[in-house]
C-alpha cells in the first residue's frame, strides 16, 4: 500500500467534523446511560504509520482494552477503538463515579461498561461516516478484549498484514466527566482506495 498522497488540512478537518457529530452522538448517548453530563473532544486526527500505532499505544507488552470490528462495503477495513491499562482503569473510574485510582482490575461489571462504552464510541463514529457521505458500511459485531497489545493485533491478523506507509487513520478522544479526563485512541485501518472513496463523498479530491 502506498502513502494517501496530499492529504490536506482541508481533508484532516472534514475527518474532524466527522469526528466531532460521531462523538457528540456518543456523548450523548453516554449521558443518558449515566444520567450524567460527559463530554467528548478531538484533538487530534492525523493519518500515521503502523509502527507509530505501537508506539503511541506503549508498546506489544502494553495492557489494553480495544473493541474492534471489522467494516465491509464501501469502505473496507478494521476498526479498533484502544485504552491502555492505565486509561482503561480510570474510565472505570469516571464512569462509574468512584474515585480515581479505585480500580485496578476489571472484574464483570467494569468489563461490560468499558465493552458499552467502545460499541457506542465506533458506532457512532461508523453511523458519523454513513450520513455525511451516504457510503454504505457495514460494521461486524464489535468484539471486546483485554490483553496485551501484541495478542489482541494477533487475534485480529494485523500483524501477518501490517499496512504500509501512513495509512492508519488516528483520532485521539479526551472523554470528560466533571474535571476527570481520559484519552482513549480511535483507529482506522484500511486500504488507500477506501480513504480516498471516503475523501470523494465527502466532495474531497484524496
Amino acid at each position: 500500500m502506498g502513502e494517501p498522497s496530499n492529504l490536506s488540512e482541508l481533508h484532516m478537518d472534514a475527518l474532524r467534523e466527522i469526528s466531532n457529530i460521531g462523538l457528540g452522538h456518543a456523548a450523548t448517548s453516554l449521558a443518558e446511560m449515566l444520567d450524567s453530563k460527559i463530554g467528548i473532544g478531538v484533538p487530534q486526527t492525523d493519518f500515521i504509520s503502523f509502527e507509530k500505532v505501537i508506539e503511541i499505544i506503549g508498546g506489544y507488552e502494553e495492557l489494553v482494552s480495544c473493541v474492534s470490528l471489522k467494516l465491509e462495503g464501501d469502505i473496507k477495513g478494521i476498526v479498533l477503538y484502544i485504552f491502555n491499562e492505565t486509561s482503561t482503569y480510570s474510565l472505570v473510574d469516571m464512569l462509574m463515579g468512584l474515585e480515581d485510582g479505585t480500580t485496578s482490575e476489571l472484574d464483570d461489571i467494569a468489563t461490560s461498561t468499558i465493552n458499552e462504552i467502545g460499541n457506542i464510541l465506533t458506532g457512532s463514529f461508523i453511523s458519523a461516516i454513513g450520513n455525511f457521505t451516504n457510503l454504505k458500511v457495514f460494521p461486524s459485531t464489535p468484539i471486546f478484549a483485554f490483553d496485551m497489545l501484541a495478542a489482541v493485533f494477533t487475534s485480529l491478523i494485523i500483524v501477518s498484514d501490517q499496512p504500509e506507509g501512513d495509512n492508519v487513520l488516528i483520532i485521539e478522544t479526551e472523554i470528560f466527566r466533571d474535571d476527570k479526563k481520559v484519552n482513549g485512541y480511535f483507529f482506522l485501518l484500511s486500504e488507500p482506495a477506501s480513504i480516498k472513496k471516503l475523501f470523494v463523498a465527502l466532495g474531497i479530491d484524496a
